[in-house]
């Protein structure tokens, strides 16, 4: 597949997506998700279900697909999203690192399970700028236990060229009844 067939087949899966998620961006309540596991909550999001975080619509990234275990994000750098010396801020590169990350591990937890970052590891590798047209954040987790998980994610682009890689580890855990 050449870089742009797979540009558009990028653009095209994006579009399908948003199609269906809730345009407005909101958290979900605790009655909404009362009973269902992470990945049930990722998959009710990319249904139109469940509202997309208000973080995606600031940054201009969406979840585009969410299996157990692994996520694709796919963001869109805009000049907005520059730093003083003419680039994506590295705080770009992280908020959609971090996302695809934690929402790999999300999707590997039981219903009424939850987990929180720990440590978060990036390493940028190539810069970006308003002329790369799409990025995809591509989450997966390498390890769950009862109380530790860990995931690594790539960010790349249409043309396979590698931006970024991550790696984080999180707390699993039984949140506190409300």
């Amino acid at each position: 597949m050449s870089h742009d067939e797979a540009l558009a087949q990028w653009q095209e899966e994006e579009r399908e997506v948003r199609a269906k998620i809730r345009p407005e961006p909101g958290v979900a309540t605790m009655a909404q998700i009362a009973g269902m596991n992470g990945l049930e909550q990722m998959l009710a999001m990319l249904d139109g279900q469940l509202p997309p975080p208000p973080i995606a619509q600031t940054l201009d990234f969406t979840l585009l697909r969410a299996a157990k275990g692994e996520v694709i994000f796919q963001g869109t750098p805009k000049f907005r999203h520059y730093n003083p010396m003419g680039t994506v801020h590295g705080g770009w590169y992280a908020t959609l690192l971090d996302s695809a990350l934690g929402c790999a591990v999300h999707t590997t937890m039981d219903a009424g399970r939850a987990y929180t970052t720990l440590e978060l590891k990036i390493n940028l590798v190539r810069a970006l700028s308003d002329k790369v047209p799409v990025v995809r954040a591509i989450g997966r987790v390498r390890h769950v236990g009862r109380q530790m998980a860990t995931a690594e994610a790539d960010l790349v682009g249409h043309d396979g060229k590698l931006y970024a890689h991550a790696s984080t580890t999180c707390l699993v855990f039984d949140p506190p009844k409300r």
